[in-house]
């Protein structure tokens, strides 16, 4: 995201600032949550416009919440250099942005203005406005589009080529509901008309104050007012239904498979393929059906990421492959190394190079050395392993005494026999050995052979006399009476 940093000293008119509007509740969408922060691909809508008009390089943002969104706004946008300003009632978007402009007093140049419910708009088109809107020397801009179908958008009313108003469905006669250029809400406004939404007058029908009729405004002024078709009405429509929500992660899904297909990465079915925007894919890898790819997941080139496998929030090497049913969170995969399949990586584990977890493996909190391989069926929790170890099947590092975690440390070049438990803390020495079955309490120094098993006993014959009782039991049961 741009380093958002505040003016100040002398004033320069190319300043940009932007405005997100993200104070309505949404009722459309029929839930409890604020609508702005209902999410695709786990990210709310909001901070997907945020990280949008970040790409134009403001020198400030606002966000405009209410009593009711302003805390899960904070929450959504945290960690971004945002300034928040409160709408205290509902009075519509003429108000917010007029609540915004407190915080851009000091402010000389364009003001960029975004819903936050349009979670698809793109850095490049807003520049593409901005653009536009400094080349005609227009005091206000705005994005417009051709609406396809029955909609309710406000029409674009020109005189010429140039904008003479906005009208908004409810208020428009039968004439203007003719006009199929619409306004998408997207503006670049310059700050020195900011003073004039001091002038917009309250709605009668709904009782709000229309951002819409800063356009009128402005034309009966003298000022330049120009609409521009940029995008398309995908992008630039907001979301207001659950039915709007999920069309757009399909949208949004399709220009993110779409880019990575350009880039080099295949896919054997991307219908059934989930990849947030944030993630990246390197050139070469293959990926399977019925893969989920989610947050700040990076995989490198030359994978092959198998069938049912999710990855999240995870860095993966060049030449890695995961296998079948996998799950990987937030951990670190080397290069070439192979994962699966069935098996789980917990948050903080790191797989080295060229190593191996294998079928029914899981790892949470460890870091596996170059070349080891843990092939079936083991748990290695809160574990530090060299290179080169062999861990047998059904190995388990006992991590938990019931209170605390302990360390498990095996150095590099050791065999762990299967069906192996490890009581933690607990060290095994480069080069040893434990024996298959072993219970290891004690640390085991470097090229020793460690075991611990109870010793073998052999009964000659057990299972014939065994036999023989059941049949001595047999003959002396009493028959039943009766037939």
């Amino acid at each position: 995201m741009a380093r958002i940093r505040h003016i100040s000293g002398k004033k320069r008119a190319k300043e940009r600032a932007a405005v997100v509007l993200a104070a309505g509740l949404g009722t459309r969408m029929k839930s409890s949550l604020p609508k702005v922060l209902h999410t695709i691909n786990g990210k709310p809508l909001v901070r997907y416009v945020v990280e949008a008009v970040s790409a134009v390089s403001p020198q400030r943002i606002v966000v405009v919440v209410s009593p009711a969104t302003n805390d899960g706004i904070r929450k959504a946008l945290a960690g971004l250099p945002v300034l928040f300003s409160l709408q205290k009632e509902p009075k519509g978007t003429g108000d917010a942005l007029k609540t915004a402009a407190r915080k851009l007093r000091d402010f000389d140049g364009t003001v960029v203005v975004v819903s936050g419910d349009t979670p698809l708009v793109t850095g490049e088109t807003l520049e593409t406005l901005l653009a536009l809107h400094a080349k005609n020397r227009e005091q206000l801009s705005m994005i417009s589009f051709v609406a396809g179908g029955p909609h309710s958008y406000g029409r674009i009313v020109r005189a010429g080529s140039r904008v003479a108003a906005i009208v908004e469905d409810k208020d428009a006669d039968a004439e203007q509901k003719k006009i199929d250029e619409v306004n998408s809400g997207i503006y670049a406004i310059a700050s020195s008309l900011l003073p004039l939404l001091k002038e917009i007058r309250r709605n009668p029908v709904k009782g709000e104050y229309y951002l819409t009729d800063l356009a009128g405004i402005a034309v009966k002024k003298g000022y330049t007012v120009g609409a521009h078709s940029l995008g398309n009405e995908r992008e630039l429509t907001g979301i207001n239904t659950p039915e709007e929500l999920y069309r757009a992660g399909h949208y949004l899904r399709e220009r993110v498979l779409s880019q990575l297909l350009e880039q080099g990465v295949s896919f054997v079915d991307r219908a059934s393929v989930y990849i947030h925007p944030s993630v990246t894919v390197g050139p070469g890898t293959l990926i399977y059906p019925n893969v989920h790819l989610e947050g700040a997941t990076s995989v490198g080139s030359g994978c092959i990421i198998c069938p049912n496998t999710r990855i999240v929030d995870s860095t993966i090497g060049n030449a890695v492959t995961v296998k079948d049913s996998t799950v990987i969170e937030s951990s670190v995969v080397h290069d070439s190394a192979a994962v699966g399949p069935f098996a789980h990586l917990r948050p903080g584990s790191v797989i080295g190079a060229s190593a191996k977890i294998g079928n029914f493996v899981e790892v949470k909190k460890s870091v596996i050395g170059e070349g080891t391989k843990a092939s079936h069926l083991s748990y290695l929790g809160d574990a530090e392993i060299g290179k080169d170890v062999n861990i047998g099947a059904g190995a388990i590092t006992c991590n938990y005494d019931g209170t605390r975690k302990h360390k498990t440390t095996i150095e590099d070049g050791v065999f762990i026999g299967s069906d192996t438990q490890l009581v933690a803390p607990v060290t095994v020495g480069k080069g040893a050995y434990v024996g298959a079955g072993s219970t290891i309490t004690k640390d085991v120094p470097p090229l020793a052979l460690a075991l611990s098993r109870a010793p073998q006993k052999q009964l000659e014959n057990w299972a014939l006399r065994k036999q023989q009782d059941r049949k001595r039991a047999t003959a002396r049961k009493p028959m039943k009476k009766g037939g």
